[in-house]
């Protein structure tokens, strides 16, 4: 990481350099009009930086999207370009043509082209990532013994488990889904969650020694399910388990990721949860914008759906155990430019959350950037990083 910053840094003063050089040699040297040689020096400098970046700084990474594109390279550049010229031509028109007010009024166009670059670079960026993410290609059938495999991570679960079993199979049995395994997974929860959830039906019961956390349970889970579509909900069913049924559809129609998002604007909720907890989700979101690309509406749904294939290369390779393994599962979806699909859904919100808000918020944070510097050291590279997405499903 730090090695690839100075790489950064060390090509953002050479890419200055040419800058200033070219429109010091067109206007000073060459009495060009400063407006004119600004333009071919931003120009050429924003070519050099393409070039530069794309070959040395970031020549394996997928964080640097637009530095492998030169169509949204160029749509994220632009504006700057204009801001940097106009702000010179400006300086010059009001200030007098000499070299003093061309390098002062350079100095003001840099900082500003720079904000610019940066909105710019986001905003192309959200638009990349999220087309490459529209299901558009044929997908062959995903391997698995069963249709759907249901996963509900439970800690200390024991009074609402069995409840949560049956009302799953009773409410997508009546959306003609019998094909169906439900996987519960006890955090290390020490009471009775997993001899309720073995009373009430459930097909695989795994207890974890101790309590890992959210994404360990999800993980599990995932792993050991044998659904052609695997698909996780909370334990205490806030998201009523009919439109699981809608999950599904969206996998069987070539998504390989579905979110149920709780910001989509047809989402219904029926409850309210606390508004604390609504206030730290907002903030945390902020922060996911360190590692994640695309522009998710709702990045800790507690539903989402995975091809079988999908939840095998992600979870094989999660290393969160904690809840920011959403933003770990959102970050390898764009990694291997998987396709993700979001749909509204009913939330009845349940209060007894097992959740500690201000402690659980400072760990998903942590983890946040554990995943960037994860992401930047190669954790997460495999052999099939490599592989071309169509390729994978030829």
């Amino acid at each position: 990481m730090k090695r690839r910053l100075r790489r950064f840094l060390l090509i953002g003063l050479v890419v200055t350099a040419i800058d200033l050089a070219i429109l010091l040699g067109l206007g000073w040297g060459f009495e060009t009009p400063w407006i004119v040689a600004d333009l071919a020096a931003v120009a050429t400098a924003s070519v050099v930086s393409f070039g530069f970046h794309k070959a040395v700084t970031f020549a394996a990474d997928p964080h640097a999207l637009l530095d492998h594109r030169s169509a949204a390279f160029a749509r994220a550049v632009a504006p700057a370009i204009a801001v940097d010229v106009a702000i010179v031509g400006l300086g010059v028109a009001l200030g007098g043509d000499s070299v003093v007010v061309a390098l002062t009024s350079k100095a003001v166009a840099l900082v500003a082209a720079a904000g610019m670059r940066l909105v710019r670079y986001r905003r192309v960026l959200f638009a990349a990532v999220r087309a490459d993410q529209i299901p558009t290609l044929a997908r062959p059938p995903a391997t698995g013994a069963v249709r759907l495999s249901v996963v509900l991570p439970a800690y200390r679960a024991s009074d609402i488990v069995a409840e949560s079993v049956q009302r799953l199979r009773t409410a997508l049995s009546e959306e003609d889904i019998e094909d169906l395994e439900i996987v519960v997974v006890d955090d290390g929860s020490h009471d009775e969650t997993a001899q309720a959830a073995r009373s009430a039906g459930a097909d695989v019961v795994v207890e974890q020694s101790q309590n890992l956390g959210k994404g360990a349970a999800v993980r599990t889970g995932m792993l050991v399910a044998s659904g052609r579509a695997r698909i996780f909900t909370d334990v205490d069913l806030a998201y009523p388990p009919r439109q699981i049924a809608t999950l599904l559809a969206a996998i069987e129609d070539g998504s390989d990721i579905v979110v149920g998002s709780r910001r989509h604007s047809r989402t219904e909720t029926v409850h309210r949860g606390p508004r604390l907890r609504e206030l730290g989700s907002l903030v945390f979101n902020m922060f996911t914008y360190v590692v994640l690309l695309g522009q998710y509406r709702d990045t800790q749904s507690g539903l989402k759906g995975f091809r079988s294939d999908a939840a095998e290369l992600i979870f094989g390779r999660t290393l969160v155990d904690g809840f920011a393994f959403d933003v770990e599962v959102l970050h390898l979806a764009e990694r291997f430019r998987l396709t993700l699909s979001e749909v509204p859904v009913v939330l009845d919100n349940i209060d007894d959350s097992t959740v500690d808000i201000a402690a659980d918020t400072l760990k998903m944070v942590r983890d946040v950037f554990r995943i960037r510097r994860w992401s930047a050291q190669g954790r997460y590279d495999t052999d099939e990083a490599a592989i071309d997405p169509v390729d994978r499903w030829v």
